[in-house]
């Protein structure tokens, strides 16, 4: 019988022939790069949006305490300083949240067009004006005064966003290539030149798209921007599913088992659901009304893959004798902190490492449902604020909820999988040492 590590490598084998590089051509295709890249630049803009809602909702009201000590006044004195600010408190949420749609078709556009070595910024432009001229064309009103609705360049034309972004992109491409742009002498500096180029793709792509809306509009009775978002959403639904998600998340696993970056691979599907679930949340949030969406933002990471390093990184500290697993899980804990686990991906290592790898694959079958169904069930609320994934992973499921009951779950999981986790950190310590043993008794 073939022994454990021939399989091992007989798999690993045919990961690294077979299955990375369609893979790695998936992660790479330029239009998924260039929505996962895209997206990730929202980043920042979220987390801006996510501190303005909080600032501006204060979770106190006079009908439900008192001033009667100094935290309780410091509290109402929150409240009723929001309750006079807070049209200027929401102003950064407005311009994020509330027009994330524009920094969608930015975003992706932007990166696609990089790819394809255009004008990044003019090329982008055009997405831009394409697309709010389907989304939120300007109206009149009774006084003759132009107005653009905001409504329009929410969550809900996310997806819009995205197609009209690489679509948009594609077809200046084409006119490039085709030679249907303005070219002006080579002595022209390409600032002044690249504006020219976009002059006729911009035309093409204005037409096109507002065409396409008015049919959109004559033969189905509805807008482009509110079709696509009909196509998709059950889409989004399955693909932010629980099966659904446990199968992505055990599969990034499966792709760190073999030195593959997991997350990496699985981006470009993953990215958009919760991109799309978080902004809906904040808007659902800020509005006062019911939290929709459970796998949102990083929901998935902290109370999944972060869960499982941290358990196994203190499985060595409280275990290991060895002396390659005490000074490692010396060196990882800094970085473990703020979920920053290549130390222990590449020290362990857990590349093509069983003991690491199955009880990890165990904990997330685990994981996910526990916290998905904490959601579910209202034992916590859901994720309505965007962090930086590096924040402290117990902190970050208490202030991403706002709710200290996420941190209690958070720890459940935790001792569960410490539990799993250490009898095998324990066997694969005791193999450590044993091969020290043998190899100061050949010294």
């Amino acid at each position: 019988m073939k022994s454990s590590n021939e399989y091992t490598v007989k798999m690993q084998k045919f990961m690294q022939e077979r299955i990375v590089p369609v893979t790695t051509k998936m992660s790479n295709e330029p239009h998924l790069a260039a929505l996962r890249d895209g997206l990730t630049n929202l980043i920042p803009f979220t987390i801006i949006g996510g501190f303005s809602t909080l600032l501006a909702s204060p979770p106190v009201s006079p009908d439900l305490i008192k001033p009667t000590n100094w935290f309780y006044q410091i509290l109402l004195g929150w409240y009723y300083w929001v309750k006079a600010n807070n049209r200027m408190l929401l102003i950064p949420y407005n311009l994020s949240i509330g027009i994330i749609s524009v920094y969608v078709v930015l975003g992706v556009a932007y990166e696609l067009s990089k790819h394809y070595k255009m004008p990044a910024f003019s090329t982008s432009l055009v997405s831009l004006m394409s697309f709010m001229c389907v989304a939120t064309p300007p109206t009149m009103d009774k006084a003759q005064q132009w107005h653009i609705s905001l409504a329009g360049l929410g969550t809900n034309s996310m997806f819009a966003a995205i197609i009209i972004g690489l679509l948009s992109v594609q077809i200046s491409y084409w006119m490039d290539r085709k030679k249907m742009t303005i070219k002006l002498p080579s002595a022209v500096p390409p600032n002044v030149a690249a504006p020219f180029q976009a002059m006729m793709p911009l035309v093409v792509n204005v037409i096109f798209w507002m065409g396409l809306n008015s049919a959109s509009q004559a033969w189905l009775h509805a807008g482009l921007t509110d079709l696509i978002f009909k196509i998709f959403e059950p889409i989004l639904h399955v693909g932010a599913s629980l099966p659904a998600m446990m199968f992505l998340c055990e599969l990034a696993l499966v792709f760190w088992f073999f030195g593959i970056h997991g997350d990496n691979m699985i981006g470009a599907v993953i990215t958009p659901i919760i991109t799309t679930n978080i902004a809906q949340n904040m808007q659902e949030y800020a509005a006062g009304n019911p939290v929709t969406n459970i796998f949102a933002n990083n929901f998935h990471f902290i109370f999944g893959e972060a869960v499982v390093y941290c358990a196994i990184l203190w499985s060595m500290l409280i275990f290991a004798k060895s002396a390659k697993l005490k000074a490692l899980s010396r060196f990882s804990l800094p970085a473990n902190l703020f979920n920053i686990n290549e130390p222990q991906v590449f020290g362990i290592p857990t590349v093509m490492n069983l003991f690491t790898f199955i009880p990890s694959f165990i904990c997330l079958l685990i994981n996910l449902p526990i916290a998905y169904y904490a959601s579910k069930l209202g034992l916590m609320n859901k994720t309505v604020l965007s962090l930086p994934w590096t924040m402290p992973a117990p902190l970050y499921a208490i202030i991403s909820t706002l709710d200290w009951r996420a941190g209690v779950v958070w720890f459940i999981e935790f001792f569960i999988d410490l539990a799993i986790i250490a009898p095998f950190i324990k066997m694969y310590d005791k193999q450590l040492l044993e091969e020290s043993t043998k190899k100061k008794s050949k010294e």
